[in-house]
């Protein structure tokens, strides 16, 4: 009896050996998974920046850099002399993008509050279904409801002939960042504790008061951080800033006026232009002072992100 009981054990050692031998080889197997897919991320990353840097440098060798970021004109199939200026392609992309943050913040602000503070579990699983549906929605049907449906408004309103310009391609691109910045500033307010609200509601401040005074300002760099993102998604944007802001080559006066942002010049450019010559490289060059721009956007918003204080 003795020496089966003593055959049991080893048995039942054995297996729970063999057990945690195969959950700790699951569970290397997953962290060398994830740690795979983080390195591949960062190399494509690396890929791309040092493919934009390599493509760039023939461009800078006929370009000087003082032309290329500060000269506002871009005419680069001039018969008498090539302009490769980029100030006015800038000063558009951030017009646009400044008009669409304008838009957006507020509309986002107040449908995340909504959402994490005051609708029903019944309305929150109808609105944030919708939200996410409206990310999905491609951005040349965006650009043809600004051709159609924004536009006209616009040249209505401000009695123009068109409505293809840095209006119209601003609440375009508010509209487009709505799911970024109403999403993570979602989840912003529910990471506020339930005690500021309580504590708030105790004091007798009205649910209204709580919202804006308590909640809002607690969670506001992480709403700073959503914004930021919303702003490099906006940057970003091609096919809808293509079609629905004229993409006028001049330095824009106002809002009013038709405007060529960065990522509509490469698009429109890119697929005409000779292989190899100064002016195929030049649209890299923009592609590269384009991929900083957005890096440091995002990167501005995951640093704030990250230093927020633990609540």
């Amino acid at each position: 009896m003795g020496s089966g009981n003593c055959n049991d054990s080893e048995n039942k050692l054995s297996t729970r050996n063999k057990l945690s031998l195969s959950k700790k080889v699951k569970e290397a197997s997953i962290h060398g998974c994830f740690l795979f897919n983080g390195l591949l991320v960062i190399l494509i990353l690396i890929g791309i920046f040092a493919l934009l840097v390599w493509a760039s440098i023939p461009a800078f060798k006929e370009i000087s850099i003082k032309e290329f970021l500060f000269s506002f004109n871009w005419n680069p199939t001039s018969y008498v002399k090539p302009s490769y200026g980029i100030l006015s392609m800038l000063v558009s992309t951030l017009m646009v993008t400044i008009g669409a943050m304008i838009f957006a913040v507020p509309i986002s602000i107040g449908t995340a509050a909504f959402i994490s503070d005051i609708a029903s579990s019944r309305v929150r699983e109808i609105a944030k279904p919708v939200v996410e549906i409206l990310a999905s929605i491609p951005s040349v049907v965006i650009g043809f409801i600004g051709i159609t449906l924004v536009g006209p408004y616009i040249a209505k309103i401000f009695n123009l002939p068109d409505g293809l310009n840095a209006i119209n391609g601003s609440i375009l691109l508010g509209v487009m960042a709505l799911p970024t910045i109403i999403s993570l500033t979602e989840d912003a307010l529910k990471g506020v504790p339930k005690s500021y609200t309580e504590a708030s509601l105790a004091l007798g401040a009205t649910k209204w008061q709580t919202i804006i005074r308590v909640r809002i300002p607690a969670a506001a760099s992480g709403i700073i951080a959503a914004v930021m993102l919303g702003m490099g998604r906006a940057i970003g944007e091609t096919m809808t800033v293509l079609m629905a802001t004229g993409c006028a080559n001049a330095m824009p006066t106002s809002f009013t006026d038709s405007v060529r942002t960065m990522t509509s010049a490469i698009a429109i450019e890119l697929g005409e232009v000779a292989y190899g010559s100064t002016h195929y490289y030049a649209l890299f060059a923009v592609g590269l002072a384009l991929f900083l721009i957005t890096f440091a956007v995002n990167l501005t918003a995951d640093i704030i992100f990250n230093r927020r204080p633990k609540l």
